[in-house]
């Protein structure tokens, strides 16, 4: 059997920047197993795949790990490969997903998706998760399957170094590590070794809840935003009643075929 496969960098307007996504457009699904054996040989923290449906594309994303919930970058690569790569005419995409509608809207060069947004609350925090930092967060909350860590400044994000081996053993789907920006509104970084990924690039997901988290204390609806991995992600987020758009670029960087 053979599949075609697509790559593309999100929310950057440079290859080798932002995060990248393999996208894997169906005609109708092949099997759980196969669909994650294809997201570890690929080794990205996401593979996409698309099965259109009327119009519309339902969408899963799989690490080399497990299958997830949502993955924001790589549906606003899924987007870019529809848009740029496979000649979708619309200027919006519908999506259906294990999180909801989602929809992805083209504007010149800039893709906004429309996801829902979740507010971190106080929650409790297990000790290996703290240990896991060489620096300790000013505060701890939770949001859904992510736990959500305050540091003091940019310089604190920056400056982190996991002991990957400690955070793992805590099950969750990440952790987000988040401050005030020196030249932005917010950065952040996201780590996710129990979903086998160490640290993620740009983590489109990520920014549902640290979009309510930042808007309610700077008292501001749209903020820009940095991911400040080596790879370095732009957004932009604002805040729509329970939604958030989060805002980015993205370029096509391989297309091919997979035989298996």
């Amino acid at each position: 059997m053979k599949l075609p496969i697509y790559q593309a960098d999100a929310f950057t307007d440079t290859v080798f920047g932002g995060n990248p996504a393999a996208i894997v457009p169906l005609k109708e699904w092949i099997s759980d197993d196969l669909m994650q054996k294809i997201a570890l040989e690929n080794n990205l923290s996401e593979t996409a795949y698309l099965v259109e449906n009327n119009n519309r594309f339902h969408i899963r994303w799989f690490t080399p790990a497990v299958e997830v919930d949502l993955c924001g970058h790589a549906t606003l690569a899924a987007a870019h490969i529809l848009f740029e790569e496979l000649g979708y005419a619309g200027d919006i995409i519908f999506f259906d997903s294990k999180s909801g509608e989602l929809t992805v809207k083209k504007e010149r060069d800039l893709l906004t998706l429309d996801f829902p947004a979740t507010k971190p609350t106080k929650a409790e925090i297990p000790s290996e998760l703290v240990d896991g930092f060489n620096i300790k967060p000013e505060i701890t909350l939770k949001a859904n399957e992510d736990y959500f860590f305050v540091f003091r400044n940019e310089t604190e994000i920056r400056n982190l170094d996991p002991v990957f081996a400690k955070l793992k053993k805590v099950k969750s789907r990440g952790i987000i590590c988040t401050a005030k920006g020196d030249e932005v509104d917010f950065v952040s970084r996201f780590f996710a070794p129990a979903a086998g990924i160490d640290e993620d690039p740009v983590t489109g997901s990520a920014h549902t809840k640290l979009a309510p988290y930042w808007s309610e204390i700077l008292g501001k609806q749209t903020m820009n935003a940095h991911q400040i991995s080596a790879r370095l992600g732009k957004l932009e987020c604002t805040m729509k009643g329970d939604r958030v758009l989060i805002s980015g670029m993205a370029v096509s960087y391989l297309k091919g075929e997979i035989t298996v």
